[in-house]
């Protein structure tokens, strides 16, 4: 099938299609005219794809994952590679989610405090004075 038909069929957009291939995630034949021809299992393919994209796979580590992917979940064949990629990418969100919960947390703090203040004007506290505005 075309990168069109591909593209209709999984809901993927082509310019992501080619990326993928970019990325050597996916490899069409080149037709004689040199469009890209994809196999049926093209689809599966794409599928697996995004839902280890969703899962916050990097197309590096997916790269490596998905000559293991069964299915359109995917599942994995076991092997120890894999599972010490997967922990280790489990163990980075862990990290990152500590960290965001310090954040939050500081950032609650912070609001507490100033809410517990008694309400005096500071001028470079003035929203209508000029400077940097939060975001």
């Amino acid at each position: 099938m075309l990168i069109g038909e591909l593209s209709r069929r999984s809901g993927v957009h082509a310019h992501q299609l080619r990326y993928y291939e970019a990325q050597g995630l996916l490899e069409p034949d080149r037709g004689t005219s040199g469009y890209r021809q994809y196999a049926a299992d093209a689809i599966l393919t794409v599928t697996q794809i995004r839902k280890l994209l969703e899962a916050g796979l990097s197309t590096q580590e997916i790269g490596f994952l998905l000559p293991c992917a069964n299915g359109a979940v995917p599942e994995f064949e076991p092997c120890p590679e894999l599972l010490d990629a997967l922990r280790a990418r489990l163990h980075g969100l862990d990290e990152r989610i500590d960290t965001l919960t310090r954040s939050r947390r500081a950032l609650h703090d912070y609001i507490d405090a100033t809410e517990r203040r008694e309400s005096v004007h500071y001028p470079r506290c003035d929203s209508t004075a000029p400077g940097p505005t939060p975001q």
